[in-house]
């Protein structure tokens, strides 16, 4: 019972505050960013992709777009990897920094998202919703984040069969001391930017590479 109400009230509760906080200390990066960006490449400033939420619901998540225009119609489509030119000049700093996701605050504003939780997959990758077993599914119990369990157990270098596993272990093991836990191991991961490399990850479907 205790876990239900961390994890459906104070939670939320904590996640709405952080990010209204987050926006107002952020606000003077996000501007600078956001003029960076139009100024190294044309198009869109915001990166706007579909993924799968709480519940298995769709949601629209935002990010400071790294990459030049319609990067999925070209080279390796939808993956990137270490060199890639598709990312612009802009785009590879504010991924070393992890700025790019600073708009995600939004989304947790929005209620789409969480500061912790499983990071949320694409609607039709590793799989669609539907081939999700019920087990699997137990990690779309809790709202994705914008980091979690398996962020801080290798970030970029987690198979996705492990990656949905760690989401399940926290899922049913979510807490506060458990994401404060995963909030400090992050701000250590993003100030040494360990583990984050694009590196190539391997499903059932054959070998592909990480964005």
């Amino acid at each position: 019972m205790k876990r239900k109400i961390y994890r459906d009230y104070i939670k939320r509760f904590i996640d709405v505050g952080v990010s209204l906080v987050g926006l107002l200390i952020t606000s003077p990066i996000l501007v600078i960013t956001a003029i960076a960006i139009k100024m190294d490449s044309k198009g869109d400033v915001l990166f706007r992709q579909r993924r799968l939420g709480r519940y298995g619901n769709e949601f629209i998540i935002y990010k400071f777009r790294s990459m030049c225009m319609d990067a999925e119609k070209k080279g390796s489509g939808q993956y990137s990897f270490k060199g890639d030119p598709r990312v612009t000049r802009i785009g590879k700093l504010i991924r070393a920094a992890s700025i790019d996701e600073l708009p995600q605050f939004i989304n947790i504003i929005k209620g789409d998202m969480s500061l912790i939780g499983f990071r949320p997959p694409l609607t039709y990758h590793p799989w669609p919703i539907e081939q999700y077993t019920e087990e699997q599914m137990k990690m779309f119990s809790v709202r994705p984040g914008v980091t979690g369990w398996a962020q801080v157990h290798g970030r970029k270098e987690v198979q996705w069969a492990d990656r949905i596993e760690m989401g399940i272990w926290y899922a049913e093991h979510v807490s506060f001391l458990l994401d404060l836990k995963i909030l400090i191991l992050t701000v250590i991961k993003v100030l040494t930017n360990a583990n984050n490399e694009n590196t190539v990850l391997t499903t059932g479907n054959g070998t592909i590479e990480k964005k």
